[in-house]
């Protein structure tokens, strides 16, 4: 028993010792893209809805201090917009985002951090049409981000991760030269993956 109570205190010893000032944490997420739609306009009186997407994203962090990382997340979702007047079509959308983190336990084994920052959204392979005639939207969005989540260690290099985040999104839209309104996405983003160090 002893000797079973000692390995699995260094077994949780050698876990904990991570996330040190200059490391590089490598995280692969599943993320799921819940759109928050408000819109105005014509946009708003269509009744336009835009559907959650599943997709993987991959995100790095720099540790900055023992404490506080900067991660750039990288990912791109496609979502279907919908309406009172039936399917709109579907638009790719790219938002890299840079948060700073404070990571509140960077040496223990439970490791919770929060993270606020920026995104710059690119709308691309835009295939939004009322009819045959295609809605032209912004192909460019800055907004902000915020960030909640946890790194729980299974080794010293590897963890299990999961994390939310909200995004501010927005694009207008037109047809035919003619304003259609603002379309806010905002979506939160929910993520469950796995990371390593470097």
């Amino acid at each position: 028993m002893r000797k079973f109570t000692a390995f699995a205190l260094a077994s949780m010893l050698s876990a904990a010792a991570f996330a040190d000032q200059g490391d590089i944490l490598a995280r692969f997420r599943v993320i799921d893209v819940d759109p928050q739609v408000s819109s105005n306009g014509t946009l708003s009186t269509i009744n336009t809805t835009v559907n959650s997407d599943t997709v993987p994203e991959l995100d790095f962090t720099y540790m900055i201090t023992n404490n506080i990382g900067t991660e750039l997340i990288l990912g791109t979702s496609r979502h279907d917009v919908n309406s009172s007047l039936g399917d709109l079509g579907k638009v790719s959308v790219l938002p890299p985002t840079l948060t700073l983190q404070y990571h509140f336990n960077p040496q223990g084994t439970f490791r919770p951090y929060v993270g606020a920052g920026v995104n710059y959204t690119y709308f691309y392979n835009n295939g939004l049409k009322v009819g045959s005639t295609p809605v032209s939207i912004d192909s460019s969005s800055w907004g902000g981000a915020l960030q909640i989540g946890a790194d729980y260690a299974i080794t010293k290099d590897f963890f299990v991760n999961v994390d939310v985040k909200k995004l501010y999104i927005k694009t207008d839209a037109s047809l035919n030269g003619t304003s259609l309104g603002t379309l806010t996405l905002n979506p939160i983003v929910y993520g469950v993956g796995i990371g390593t160090k470097f």
